[in-house]
């Protein structure tokens, strides 16, 4: 497995982690076993990010991590989030970033994953209510007294980026990135974490599942998987992007790959400083994403893959709020 540097403070894992968020929440039910066994079997085949958040679940994903892991905690580098409120249990829908929610959120994250210290741990998203400077400062507390190596932010603007590195280094930038999604190229978020030396790491590579060619109808998502009221499966959106993803079939098949490692392999492509966690719950298709790291894409490839699914598509209607509700979630 390739090893990438993951910003300039001293972090490497490896170009593919693996999202684990599936298996707990959001994507409908997950055989909890086969969650279990796609983990261990990732650290087997060199996998060494793992990605989880307090909220998913909320909580049991954490858990899951932890009995993933049990006696290989040093080989693998765990990153969490904070800032989805959760209250006795329950999520609220509203974004929490006040000093006092941040201190108490990490203990229980460290309970839950059974270690004394998170690799990397993001600010799930920034909260409009409360000074970026003030949170990110409780979270340099928590860097301070050990409990944190390595603080990432996740879905935030260039300006909000460059505000909470200015308070203490930002090693992680987790935003949404994809064929499908390609805002970063253009917003300045790409452009400012290259600038101060930040990792860039790439939530839902494959679309939200779009791109594997695996969804041929909204029907085929289970009933309680979030994509059924997420924009881009609704009507003439899942059309469009149905076209794509055919596009995107022929060019794999063109080169004796499967879709969804041609698309993994464009992300991989994007910059030794990007790093893909594509989310499964199966380990079938755990090894089928983690062969793309063997995809070689030439400039022809890459110059085809754009026409196929062009910057400016309309397909890239936005599915990733600020805020959750209070039952499902985009990462």
């Amino acid at each position: 497995m390739q090893q990438r540097k993951l910003g300039s403070q001293g972090l490497t894992v490896s170009a593919q982690g693996l999202g684990c968020m599936g298996m707990s929440f959001g994507y409908g039910p997950a055989d909890q076993d086969e969650a279990e066994a796609t983990v261990r079997r990732a650290l087997e085949l060199g996998v060494t990010l793992l990605d989880t958040a307090d909220m998913y679940g909320p909580h049991s994903n954490e858990r899951l991590i932890a009995r993933s892991v049990a006696g290989r905690r040093d080989q693998v580098v765990i990153s969490s989030k904070v800032g989805a409120e959760i209250v006795d249990g329950v999520m609220t829908g509203r974004v929490n970033g006040r000093p006092d929610y941040i201190r108490r959120s990490i203990d229980g994250t460290l309970e839950r994953l059974d270690t004394d210290r998170l690799d990397l741990y993001y600010l799930h998203r920034v909260d409009p209510e409360v000074p970026l400077e003030e949170t990110w400062g409780a979270l340099a507390e928590l860097v301070a007294a050990g409990k944190v190596l390595h603080l990432g932010i996740s879905e935030a603007s260039a300006p909000s980026i460059r505000r909470a590195h200015a308070v203490h280094p930002v090693t992680a930038v987790q935003t949404e990135f994809s064929l499908f999604t390609r805002d970063v190229q253009t917003d300045g978020v790409l452009a400012a974490v290259r600038e101060l030396g930040i990792g860039f790491v790439a939530y839902s590579p494959l679309g939200r599942g779009f791109l594997s060619g695996r969804i041929r109808t909204p029907d085929d998502l289970p009933e309680v998987d979030f994509r059924r009221i997420a924009p881009r499966f609704q009507g003439e959106n899942f059309r469009q992007n149905l076209q794509v993803v055919k596009q995107v079939q022929e060019l794999a098949k063109a080169k004796g790959v499967a879709a969804a490692q041609l698309a993994l392999a464009w992300v991989l492509a994007q910059g030794e400083d990007v790093v893909a966690i594509p989310g499964t719950k199966r380990r079938t298709y755990l090894e089928e994403n983690l062969a793309a790291g063997a995809v070689g894409l030439t400039a022809a490839d890459l110059a085809a893959m754009d026409l196929a699914a062009p910057p400016a598509s309309p397909r890239a209607t936005a599915t990733r709020p600020r805020r959750w509700p209070t039952s499902t979630a985009d990462n």
